[in-house]
């Protein structure tokens, strides 16, 4: 592939190393971040953007790494003319609105969870105590990005949960302003996504695992993510009865990007949780590792509608967030004391495997930087998963952070969950 100009667009400096991994592969790039606090991250790594308006002229593909708003904007340019990997009004509103994502999965006769949505914490509690249960509370709107709201209630009569709503109202009704209750399924939580190139979705799929909890054991606050474990597969039983039926949807609007829905299946049905409608984080650097086209080769394809096919590895890829104080938390002081400007040694000059955050070079060392203590993606794949496990581990004790901590157990949910959904069938093709 010649030499191409991509132009990253990003609200919260999310997508810094897959504009590194493109720069490494002979590309120009450019990368524009807007929030003023996120500016630093991947400095040294690749050339920033100061105005990304001015500089869509120069882009061969203009790549937007969000929803909430950036699918306005790239769908205005890509109206225009221009190569753009982004979404539309209509699928960022999929994820940012989650009762509009799950009336579009009902519209399209994909069976949901019930849920119900509330504007006021009190009216909730008193849902709960005429109907008790169990019930998942998720915010809507830009508050869903704090990931440590999202509550998984445990008790059968909802006390935990009234419990949860109480202090919510009390702490942060001014910024959770709409939220969803949900009725709690078990089963096993798995997700599948898929590439689309404007027409339709491209093969292989992923189906992917991750591990959203703080502690190993799958306990401990809600996190952004702390691991994913992955595969890439011809589509099967659950990509066929969700994603795929909303594929006219998808080319009516020519959405150009990546599309994602999680799910808890059980032996009784596949139940749709909620869109990712953009890259996922850190799950698209794993996806890199698990590719054998170039990213971007397949990312200026995929801007341009001729993107195809991809072709990817066998086997199975895990990836581990490497994080520090005051991660998942909000507190500046605790992250200029305990992490910012923290160095990040490696034993051995190796950095396969190693994908950058909240990272800048400075004077040749790789810095800590950013404000949420998210620092680093370490990933390994193999032909089992346990292969994949092992290479990821073994490169995370290269490393040398002081007061980093990271998950010790990301893909050890595959060796019951494997045995469960090929039991009920939804990992066949179908």
């Amino acid at each position: 592939m010649e030499k191409r100009n991509f132009l990253f667009v990003s609200l919260d400096a999310l997508i810094g190393d897959i504009a590194w991994q493109v720069a490494k592969e002979g590309h120009n790039v450019k990368y524009y971040i807007e929030h003023p606090a996120e500016k630093e991250v991947a400095d040294g790594f690749v050339p920033k953007s100061e105005n990304w308006k001015k500089d869509v002229d120069w882009a061969d593909v203009i790549i937007f790494d969000d929803v909430l708003g950036q699918g306005r904007k790239a769908k205005k340019l890509r109206d225009q003319g221009h190569g753009v990997v982004g979404g539309t009004p209509y699928t960022d509103k999929l994820e940012d609105d989650r009762s509009f994502g799950q009336e579009e999965l009902k519209d399209a006769r994909i069976p949901i969870i019930p849920y119900k949505n509330f504007t006021s914490f009190d009216e909730a509690i008193a849902f709960v105590q005429e109907k008790p249960g169990k019930y998942v509370i998720k915010p809507s709107g830009e508050a869903q990005n704090v990931k440590r709201f999202l509550f998984v209630g445990e008790e059968d009569d909802g006390r935990d949960v009234i419990q949860v709503l109480d202090a919510y109202g009390k702490a942060w009704s001014k910024r959770i302003k709409v939220f969803q209750l949900q009725k709690r399924i078990s089963g096993v939580e798995v997700a599948v996504g898929a590439f689309f190139n404007g027409k339709k979705y491209i093969n292989p799929i992923n189906v992917n695992f991750e591990h959203k909890k703080l502690y190993p054991g799958n306990i401990g606050p809600s996190t952004g993510e702390m691991g994913t474990s992955m595969f890439w597969s011809a589509p099967n039983r659950i990509f066929n009865s969700t994603l795929k039926k909303l594929e006219s949807t998808l080319r009516d609007e020519e959405y150009v990007g990546y599309i994602d829905l999680n799910c808890i299946v059980n032996n009784n049905g596949i139940f749709p949780l909620e869109f990712t409608s953009r890259f996922g984080y850190p799950t698209i650097s794993i996806q890199q590792e698990g590719m054998l086209t170039p990213i971007s080769e397949f990312l200026y394809d995929l801007s341009e509608g001729n993107a195809r096919k991809l072709k990817v590895r066998s086997g199975f890829q895990v990836g581990v967030r490497i994080v520090a104080p005051p991660f998942p938390y909000k507190d500046k002081k605790t992250f200029d004391v305990h992490t910012k400007d923290s160095v990040i040694y490696f034993k051995k000059p190796s950095l396969d495997g190693i994908h950058i955050e909240d990272v800048k070079l400075l004077n040749g060392e790789w810095v800590v930087t950013g404000t949420s203590g998210v620092v680093l993606i370490v990933c390994g794949t193999g032909q089992t998963m346990l292969q994949a496990q092992k290479q990821a581990y073994s490169r995370i004790g290269n490393i040398v952070l002081p007061n980093m901590y990271y998950r010790k157990d990301i893909g050890d949910r595959w060796f019951e969950d494997s045995d469960r959904l090929h039991n009920w069938g939804y990992l066949r093709e179908a």
